[in-house]
């Protein structure tokens, strides 16, 4: 059972990064860094963490915009 759930919560966190990755590409945001944090899947039982990562002052500014 716990295993279903930890593949269950893998393949969300999969699903939400391809989804954030889109959203964000309509708008002209790219986060090259955009990813499933691997050190969050080491676990017996995985809890996904997405990692959004580093990005330029523009990039945040443009981030901060969309978001308003």
């Amino acid at each position: 059972m716990r295993a279903q759930h930890s593949a269950r919560c893998v393949e969300e966190a999969e699903v939400t990064v391809k989804e954030l990755r889109a959203a964000l590409t309509k708008t002209g945001i790219t986060l090259p860094s955009l990813r499933i944090d691997p050190a969050s899947l080491a676990r017996e039982a995985p809890c996904p963490r997405i990692e959004l990562g580093g990005c330029s002052v523009e990039v945040a500014a443009r981030l901060a915009a969309a978001l308003r």
